[in-house]
């Protein structure tokens, strides 16, 4: 494996890239397969997993939700993501837009963009061994990072991202960006996107730091909004991943962010690591309840993550739900209040929690610069 270690604007990129399986202290006898060690994520039998395949006999996703990935743009001729893209109504060719070129349709020179969107809905049709995690749901792509331009541009990049999402309809924002630095613009695009009905996954950061105490926010996934997800990444020993952050209270959920296996540039596949990476698992399990649920507010489909991840010692104080999402699980929660209707524990919940991640504003700190996770 080729460890990349890439001092971006502040923050410490890591991006462990491969283009085999993963090697090192992972025993291959404990996989039954070098599939499952690829996807080990998604499911395998040591149960360090989302509980994917469980899932998929509920629900692979429906094309009608749709997710954008406000990343680096995306490869449209990959094999496993040309048929799941978005389309514009109204026009033929249009799957998105690339703020940093002013032009439609983002093309991806980074990898990231492409890997985030192929966790969430690669569709597993070349027997390369990459599966989205939800394979049937359509992506929406959106660049706005441009390694050479200004955090103020990326900033400004990222506002505009946030509200093309929301005026072409998309239901999921995965967002894998972010930064130390509190942003009015940012935020009130984020709370049009709540108006509007739409999730908004964010990445909890890479710096190993307590979000909850002050001065180690990370923004746009601190602002403490109702429809925000932030995210933590595992690793495949069921443990908190060693770059991620964490917080008791600015922090809701975790999932697997360390050497993960998915769609690359140029219809390549290769591994990545990080919080992108765990966002990209949560957008999925997000889109997949809302195909089997359209109703589901934002607020509920967080609680609902947060109630039915599988509890970890790792994760004990460390996210506000103490676990690892569990599509499975979700899916079953999502089923059951479809079919009884509201359910007064989960109302409950709902409200008492509705300020569990509380906006702290930082305004002692330079301007962003805004990096990947």
């Amino acid at each position: 494996m080729k460890l990349l270690l890439k001092q971006t604007l502040g923050f410490l990129l890591v991006l462990a890239m491969s283009t085999g399986p993963t090697q090192g202290a992972i025993r291959k006898d404990s996989f039954r397969s070098v599939e499952e060690l690829r996807n080990w994520g998604l499911d395998n039998k040591e149960g360090s997993h989302i509980s994917a395949r469980k899932a998929w006999r509920i629900s692979k996703g429906k094309k009608q939700v749709v997710v954008a990935v406000i990343d680096t743009g995306i490869d449209p001729s990959h094999p496993e993501l040309r048929d799941n893209l978005w389309k514009k109504p109204g026009t033929a060719d249009e799957y998105g837009f690339d703020f940093v070129t002013g032009r439609k349709n983002p093309l991806d020179t980074n990898n990231h963009g492409t890997h985030v969107a192929g966790i969430i809905a690669a569709a597993a049709r070349t027997g390369a061994g990459a599966s989205g995690v939800a394979p049937q749901v359509s992506i929406m792509a959106i660049r706005y990072y441009d390694d050479n331009a200004s955090g103020a541009v990326n900033l400004a990049n990222t506002v505009k991202a946030i509200n093309y999402a929301i005026d072409n309809g998309a239901d999921v924002i995965n967002y894998s960006g972010g930064g130390p630095e509190f942003n009015a613009s940012e935020m009130k695009a984020i709370q049009r996107a709540e108006q509007r009905g739409i999730l908004f996954v964010a990445a909890s950061g890479n710096d190993f730091h307590n979000t909850d105490e002050t001065g180690n926010q990370f923004y746009p996934a601190s602002y403490g909004l109702p429809n925000i997800v932030s995210v933590a990444a595992t690793n495949i020993h069921n443990g908190l991943a060693s770059f991620s952050n964490w917080g008791a209270r600015s922090v809701h959920v975790a999932a697997p962010g360390e050497r993960i296996y998915s769609t690359f540039s140029k219809g390549r596949f290769g591994y990545l690591t990080g919080t992108s990476q765990a966002t990209a698992f949560v957008s999925g399990i997000a889109a997949l309840m809302l195909s089997e649920f359209p109703a589901l507010k934002p607020a509920e489909i967080r609680e609902m993550l947060m109630r039915s991840a599988d509890r970890l010692d790792a994760l004990k104080g460390k996210v506000a739900s103490g676990g690892r999402v569990n599509a499975f699980a979700a899916l079953r929660t999502t089923l059951a209040l479809r079919d009884t209707g509201a359910d007064e524990t989960l109302m409950a919940a709902l409200a008492d929690n509705s300020d569990t991640v509380r906006s702290r504003e930082n305004s002692g700190r330079a301007n962003r610069k805004v990096a990947f996770k």
